[in-house]
């Protein structure tokens, strides 16, 4: 059974391509992941904000609307198409002065200075090497900073998200609650003085 599940479920090392965006970035995703509602806690005006593996902007654009005229938002992916479509985006909303758009690689997020805020929403299950992905959001974010993981319940078991979470406490990550997100199994981390 569990292989079955494996392969409908699309489980296994891979990246999700642009093409599968619209299947969750589309507007009837605010019926279950209303940006506001799940990120408000978390920014304050004039945050720096990281957002790795961003797809198309779902959340890119809302944070950088948050956080206010004085934030950035800087949006990293792997994939040029992705950014393309965040620059397309953003431009419409009158929001690209707020995003920095990124493009990494697999080995690097190749991204400088200091945030106040990550978030990680359904990606980290794609990630090969996950103890260098989270050392790097380590040294990125401030001391007593917040990182908000987030895994897809139909994707990612339970067993594989606690596996990662234990790999992000080892990077030193320290996590603080299990917000309740639709759909997903998530953490809220702290980065706490060293």
């Amino acid at each position: 059974m569990s292989k079955i599940a494996d392969y409908f479920f699309f489980r296994g090392k891979h990246v999700c391509p642009r093409s599968l965006c619209f299947t969750f970035d589309n507007v009837f995703r605010r019926l279950i992941h209303n940006p506001d509602k799940i990120l408000q806690p978390y920014i304050k005006e004039g945050d720096n904000i990281l957002d790795v593996g961003p797809g198309m902007g779902y959340f890119t654009i809302p944070m950088a609307r948050m956080a206010g005229e004085g934030a950035r938002v800087i949006a990293v992916d792997i994939q040029g198409k992705m950014l393309a479509a965040i620059k397309k985006r953003a431009k419409q909303r009158g929001m690209e002065k707020r995003i920095t758009l990124h493009l990494s690689s697999s080995a690097s997020l190749g991204v400088e200075g200091k945030v106040d805020f990550i978030l990680a929403f359904w990606m980290a299950h794609e990630v090969p090497d996950k103890l260098r992905f989270f050392a790097q959001l380590h040294s990125l974010l401030k001391d007593e900073g917040k990182f908000l993981m987030v895994e897809p319940k139909f994707h990612v078991t339970k067993t594989q998200f606690a596996e990662t979470l234990q790999i992000a406490q080892k990077a030193g990550f320290t996590p603080v609650e299990n917000p309740h997100i639709s759909l997903s199994m998530s953490v809220l981390l702290v980065k706490t003085k060293n």
